[in-house]
């Protein structure tokens, strides 16, 4: 069973923060537990689960969104940067990490939901996002719903929708098979898993999200959208949405991965700090404007 569920989390790889083997070397080492700090975690129940946070630093509200199948840890790199800098809030995502999962068919919509009511009860006016793969999915519709006010959104390695159009083909052929491995499992009733969870998560993948590029006009902060040029989504899809949010930055990182926050968190930190901290630009190459 034991390679099944390494390349089960091999599929899930909007976040793949738990493999130890990966092709890209990833680093989850932290001298702060984070995800386990008894010290500053907390529980809140939220449309009826208990999900399960952490805060550190002071100042300016930044919410850190995991990917799939991930934790609060595997947004560590981003919290050990930040935390000097930002009031850091990170949750683990419903049936992820420690917090409950209580559903049937998880959704984006519905962990949407749980980081907008966990925003309202810590009674966040304004808060900037980084969100990662399923965290940047979140993000954007975070920003399309609008019940949040979210000043800026780094999204890194999100995309629309799930198919070819947006996602490469390996990936998307991958996951549709690693589900059918799963099925199979529920039906054999194999107990060594929680199959129901798994196959949620993988269900994410396969089906969602189902976001109108349209949509993306109703985002009224300021976005970095962000990927690596050997990302799981195509980078033609990264322009779309860049080419569809009204207050936009686009950026494809050189020689980079969707992993890049944990594979290369140097490079990741200072491109989501510098659109954080500086004031946003969108210069226009136009000179037919300039003067006007």
């Amino acid at each position: 069973m034991k390679k099944p569920i390494k390349l089960l989390m091999l599929v899930l790889t909007y976040s793949v923060c738990v493999i130890a083997n990966a092709q890209v070397p990833m680093n989850f080492k932290f001298d702060t537990p984070y995800g386990k700090n008894s010290a500053v975690g907390k529980f809140v129940e939220l449309n009826g689960a208990k999900i399960y946070y952490e805060e550190y630093g002071k100042g300016e509200p930044l919410l850190l969104i995991h990917g799939n199948g991930g934790s609060i840890e595997s947004m560590g790199n981003q919290i050990d940067y930040f935390k000097s800098k930002y009031r850091v809030i990170v949750s683990d995502n419903r049936g992820q990490g420690k917090s409950e999962l209580k559903t049937d068919s998880l959704t984006y919509v519905q962990i949407t939901k749980d980081i907008e009511e966990l925003v309202k009860h810590l009674r966040l006016d304004s808060l900037n996002i980084i969100g990662w793969s399923d965290g940047g999915i979140v993000a954007l519709q975070m920003g399309i719903s609008g019940k949040s006010k979210i000043k800026k959104i780094v999204a890194m390695g999100a995309n629309l929708r799930p198919d070819s159009t947006a996602v490469n083909s390996w990936a998307t052929k991958d996951v549709q098979n690693m589900r059918k491995m799963i099925i199979s499992k529920i039906k054999e009733k194999d107990t060594s898993e929680n199959w129901n969870l798994q196959k949620q998560l993988a269900g994410l993948l396969v089906d969602q999200p189902n976001i109108a590029a349209k949509d993306l006009s109703k985002i009224k902060a300021k976005v970095l959208v962000i990927a690596g040029d050997k990302d799981i989504i195509k980078n033609e899809h990264s322009v779309e949405i860049f080419e569809n949010i009204p207050k936009a930055q686009l950026c494809i990182m050189p020689g980079e991965t969707h992993f890049t926050p944990a594979s290369n968190p140097e490079l990741f930190n200072a491109l989501a700090n510098k659109f954080l901290s500086e004031s946003f630009k969108r210069p226009d190459s136009d000179w037919t404007k300039w003067g006007k």
